[in-house]
């Protein structure tokens, strides 16, 4: 490597750590606030040191049950986007239909578009269908956006996964339903995990199209927004932070499996290259037995 590469390479690595850095800076000062010793209303400027706000949490009636909606319909929402997504993305990648590529533009459509646009067509939607906007519209404006990210999440895994196994598995007699159970599911169920943490993230996060389509109802986007102009709690700091920690445990749990399962594809195909397919047969041969 010559003097100009080390130091190009040096100054990539500089400008990635600064980059990082700019990206973090809104993390950092949110978790760093939920120790602020806050004298009044506002928890814009440090005032001290403090666990207080961590000993109680959930103090708030209201703060609690904003968090406890946006929870709710994360799930809601991100269970449905799942199902629906996964199956979208299988017959997208692995089946040939007239119209398959204007369902797949139909499905980056929502991810173009801006959420004003999408948050605003929803309530008109609702509107004019005399439907009252509230928690079950929130679920429907959520589902038709996180949707698209599960599609692209899991059509990813998919192209990238070897047919041949799902290809032996029939041969050894396994039905559609079958290798799908046994083979499929668990090889792209990394990819089925991400898009769920992306879909239930970003349903926690939204503020846009909840906004439009919220009602009465009182998330914990909405929440924050509505006591900027009262002062913000510290709470909201410390119940953000624990939403970070749960969420990047998520991430490491779902990484260590991963890793785990890449050993165990490797030690099989180091050691027999027909051990994976000698697996999947005694598999199928017991689920005929089962069944």
């Amino acid at each position: 490597m010559t003097t100009a590469d080390r130091w190009r390479s040096r100054l990539l690595g500089v400008w990635s750590g600064l980059a990082l850095l700019y990206l973090f800076i809104p993390i950092f000062i949110v978790v760093l606030y939920s120790f602020n010793d806050n004298k009044g209303r506002f928890n814009f400027t440090w005032q001290g040191f403090t666990l207080k706000h961590w000993q109680h949490p959930f103090a708030s009636p209201d703060l609690t049950n904003a968090l406890q909606n946006s929870l709710l319909i994360a799930l809601i929402s991100t269970i449905i986007a799942v199902a629906l997504g996964t199956f979208m993305a299988l017959a997208l990648v692995r089946y040939g239909f007239r119209g398959r590529g204007l369902a797949d533009f139909f499905v980056f459509l929502p991810l173009a578009t801006p959420e004003v646009v999408l948050g605003a067509s929803l309530l008109g939607l609702f509107l004019t269908l005399h439907v009252s906007t509230g928690f079950a519209t929130i679920v429907i404006a959520h589902v038709m956006f996180t949707v698209s990210y599960v599609v692209v999440t899991v059509k990813a895994r998919l192209e990238g996964m070897d047919r041949h196994i799902e290809e032996a598995a029939m041969d050894l007699g396994a039905t559609e339903m079958t290798t799908f159970r046994k083979v499929t599911l668990p090889m792209i169920a990394p990819g089925v995990a991400s898009a769920a943490l992306l879909a239930a993230a970003i349903s926690v996060d939204d503020y846009v199209v909840t906004s439009f389509n919220a009602g009465q109802t009182q998330t914990f986007p909405l929440y924050i927004f509505g006591a900027t102009r009262q002062g913000v709690p510290a709470e909201v700091n410390v119940l953000a932070t624990m939403l970070l920690l749960a969420v990047l445990a998520l991430m490491f749990v779902n990484l260590m499996l991963q890793r785990a399962r890449a050993r165990r594809d490797t030690r099989r195909s180091a050691g027999d290259p027909d051990e994976l397919t000698s697996e999947i047969a005694i598999e199928l041969a017991g689920a005929s037995a089962r069944g």
